[in-house]
């Protein structure tokens, strides 16, 4: 990670030269927060608590899909999209946020954030139709848009580089959690009372990590509050745009996002059916794979220390098909191993891509956490509705290729990086990613 200092090269207003940033570095980087010091632990276990609520009300309707579509008469596709327009409202909202973030703080925008989508969730079991169901997900995921980018910016701004990865493989590691215990809370609550008390349960869960989370996160110490002048974040974000690394890096977690996406929409509709008719709650603990994830997501600095960011991908992306080759037999033995190499490779290519990006941009992190943020869940959006249309179409069959495809094009972007880096080598060691 580049040592410019992100309190003064993220804010939205004017930006200071890279030589003033680098000396605002040298001067406060013993303060900010290291493994082992003060308060390093109460804001990972803060940011963990902000993952495991993000997760598990972004995905809280996914695992009761079955259960949607025989209360509202609907099918899976239809179904499908209670998840598709949370992810596609958070993707939406992402960037607007992280400017927000810029002028008002990281801290104040993931606390008001949670607020809402708390709120929001504690409505969601009320709605009293499919449509009304679609629209408040879609209020809960625009909501919950604060989080992501403003979490990675905090940490960017609040944690010595060396720890940054695995800082945000911890608050990546509280996503997992969030995702596989909402799933196996839902899918065992909706087994005895149905979906409506599952994720109004998942609600009052959400309701204790907000409270824990602003009780425990530090007060940030290297934020720079900034102007919002559309003008100047316009040219930000363009900047990033044409970055190659960077872009690459955001098709990386959207192709990422589609696998799982897909996989984790329709997998309650293929475990319902023959051979295997499992019931809500068995269902709703093969979600407990999601451990897989914590496990992989929290150890990718040691991941990237060893084979290389793309090393790294590679080896995910290879993960990750492994386990989709696996899932298509009818053994349910072999499906959950499947699973469990689909979590692992997609939670380390996701904190590896997501904390490369931290490390890319020397200026404006907030708005290039946002961009990968923003592709990431229109990866997910998509692979929901789109996994689904495969399910309808070609069976669990045509889920997995839809996820091959996808897997295929991360390895393609990540030969074509290394090619690129290669060259730019050649041209200016110095330069080379």
């Amino acid at each position: 990670m580049p040592s410019a200092s992100t309190e003064a090269s993220t804010t939205v207003g004017a930006v200071p030269s890279v030589s003033t940033a680098v000396s605002a570095a040298v001067s406060d980087a013993d303060s900010r927060m290291a493994p082992g010091g003060p308060g390093y632990r109460r804001m990972s276990f803060a940011l963990f608590l902000a993952g495991v609520a993000t997760f598990a009300l972004l995905y809280s309707t996914q695992a009761l899909l079955p259960l949607v579509s025989s209360d509202f008469g609907v099918s899976a596709s239809e179904a499908s999209w209670t998840v598709s327009a949370a992810t596609g409202a958070l993707a939406l909202f992402v960037l607007p946020m992280s400017a927000l973030s810029e002028r008002f703080g990281r801290r104040t925008l993931m606390t008001a954030s949670l607020v809402i989508a708390v709120t929001v969730g504690l409505l969601v079991p009320f709605a009293p139709s499919i449509g009304a169901l679609v629209a408040l997900r879609a209020v809960q995921g625009a909501a919950l848009a604060g989080l992501p980018a403003s979490a990675t910016a905090y940490l960017a701004e609040e944690v010595r580089p060396k720890a940054l990865i695995t800082a945000i493989g911890l608050f990546v590691a509280g996503n997992s959690v969030g995702g596989m215990s909402g799933r196996v809370i839902t899918g065992w609550v909706a087994q005895e009372w149905g979906w409506r008390v599952a994720v109004g349960t998942i609600g009052l869960i959400a309701v204790a990590c907000a409270v824990a989370f602003r009780l425990l996160l530090p007060a940030p110490r290297h934020f720079t509050p900034g102007s919002l002048r559309p003008r100047v974040l316009a040219r930000t974000v363009r900047g990033h745009l044409a970055n190659p690394l960077l872009c690459r890096l955001y098709a990386i977690g959207a192709l990422f996002m589609m696998v799982f996406g897909g996989v984790y929409t329709v997998i309650g509709y293929r475990l319902t059916e023959a051979p295997f008719s499992l019931p809500q709650g068995i269902i709703g603990s093969v979600f407990l794979v999601y451990l897989v994830g914590t496990v992989s997501a929290s150890t990718a600095g040691r991941l990237v220390a060893r084979l290389g960011r793309r090393g790294s991908l590679y080896l995910a992306g290879g993960t990750t098909t492994s386990g989709l080759l696996l899932s298509l037999a009818d053994s349910l033995i072999l499906v959950l191993l499947g699973l469990v190499l689909i979590t692992a490779g997609f939670f380390a290519g996701h904190a590896v891509a997501s904390s490369s990006v931290s490390h890319t941009a020397q200026e404006g992190r907030a708005q290039a956490s946002a961009l990968y943020q923003s592709a990431y869940y229109v990866g997910s959006s998509a692979g929901s509705t789109l996994g689904a249309v495969a399910f309808h179409s070609g069976g669990w069959a045509g889920t997995v290729t839809l996820g091959l495809l996808a897997v295929l094009g991360v390895v393609s972007i990540t030969v074509f990086g290394s090619h690129a880096a290669r060259a730019q080598s050649r041209r200016n060691p110095a330069l080379a990613h």
